[in-house]
C-alpha cells in the first residue's frame, strides 16, 4: 500500500482533509517530508490514526463498514463493465468509448477503495462465486453458485439488455450513495465523499439512459433521470425503484405547492427527487447478482 499516494488521493478529494488532522498541516508535513524523523516501518500505524482521527465515524457504522459497502458496489459495477466490454456485443463505436469510460472510473473507485482500506478492505473473492458475479440476476444466495439462468439471462449476448442491467446498477448506486450521506450527516468528511461519488454515479446513470433512449426498442421513452417508481419497464427491478413514486420533500406535497398556478405533475414531483436507500435495502437487491 502506497502511503503517500493514498494521502494524496484522500486530498484530491477532501482538501480539508489536512486541515482536519492538524490545523498548521504539521503532521501531514511531517509524514511526507523525506526529512521525516518517523520510520518508514511506522507509516502504516501513524496513517491508521490519522485516518481515523479525520474519519471519525459514530455508532452504528464504521469508517470500515461505510467503504466496505462501497467496495462491494464497485466491485459488481467494475466487473460489469469488464466483462461488457471484453464482450462480443456489437456496441456502435460512442457506446464502445461511453462503456470504456465508465469502465476506468469503475475500477478506479475499486482500487481507491482497497488503497484507503488495506488490510481491512473486503476481498472480492467473498463475492458471488469466489468473484465471479451472476450479471443473469440468477445467483443462488443459498448455496453461492452462479446459475446464468436469471431475469436477464441474455445480459451478455445482447445490447438491449446489457444496457437495461448498466441502467438498474447506476440508478441503484445514485440511490445507494445518498441513503449513506442521510446516514452520515453528522460527519462532514465521509458525507461530502460519499456525495462526490453519488455525482459521479449519477452522470453514469445519465448516460446509460441516453443511449437507452438513442437505441430505441423498449428504451425510446427512457429520460435521463428516474420517473416514478420503475420507468424501467422491467418487473424483476421494481425493488430497485421503490419509493421514487414519492411526491413529499420534508412537509411540503411537491405537487399542490401553496402558491403555485396549477399542479405540478407527479412525474415532475418524482423527476425533481432521488429518493435514498439504506445499506441492508441496496443489498438485499444486488444479491441477486451475487453481493453479499
Amino acid at each position: 500500500m502506497n502511503l503517500l499516494n493514498i494521502i494524496e488521493e484522500i486530498n484530491i478529494a477532501d482538501p480539508e482533509f489536512q486541515d482536519r488532522i492538524s490545523p498548521r498541516r504539521a503532521v501531514i508535513k511531517n509524514i511526507t517530508s523525506f526529512g521525516s524523523k518517523v520510520a518508514v516501518a511506522a507509516l502504516p500505524m501513524a496513517f491508521s490514526t490519522l485516518f481515523k482521527k479525520a474519519y471519525g465515524q459514530t455508532a452504528p457504522l464504521t469508517v470500515s463498514d461505510v467503504l466496505n459497502y462501497a467496495l462491494k458496489l464497485e466491485y459488481l459495477e467494475a466487473a460489469f463493465y469488464n466483462a461488457g466490454v471484453a464482450s462480443a456485443l456489437s456496441f456502435s463505436t460512442a457506446e464502445k468509448a461511453a462503456l470504456v469510460t465508465i469502465q476506468t472510473h469503475e475500477n478506479a473507485h475499486v482500487n481507491f477503495l482497497k488503497g484507503v482500506l488495506g488490510i481491512n478492505a473486503v476481498a472480492q473473492t467473498s463475492q458471488g462465486m469466489n468473484g465471479t458475479y451472476d450479471f443473469t440476476g440468477g445467483f443462488n444466495t443459498t448455496t453461492n453458485i452462479v446459475t446464468g439462468t436469471g431475469p436477464f439471462s441474455t445480459v451478455l449476448t445482447d445490447i438491449d439488455t446489457y444496457f437495461a442491467v448498466a441502467q438498474v446498477f447506476e440508478d441503484t448506486g445514485v440511490r445507494a450513495y445518498k441513503g449513506q450521506a442521510r446516514n452520515l450527516l453528522g460527519n462532514h468528511t465521509v458525507s461530502t465523499a460519499a456525495l462526490n461519488i453519488h455525482s459521479v454515479e449519477a452522470r453514469h446513470a445519465s448516460a446509460i439512459r441516453q443511449i437507452r433512449r438513442a437505441r430505441g426498442g423498449a428504451g425510446a421513452t427512457t429520460k435521463p433521470w428516474i420517473t416514478g417508481a420503475n420507468d424501467t419497464g422491467i418487473a424483476a427491478v421494481n425493488g430497485n425503484y421503490a419509493g421514487e413514486d414519492n411526491v413529499v420533500q420534508g412537509p411540503v406535497t411537491i405537487t399542490n405547492l401553496p402558491g403555485v398556478s396549477g399542479n405540478v405533475s407527479v412525474n415532475a414531483a418524482t423527476e425533481a427527487f432521488t429518493e435514498p436507500l439504506t445499506m441492508t435495502q441496496v443489498v438485499a437487491l444486488v444479491n441477486i447478482f451475487g453481493v453479499r
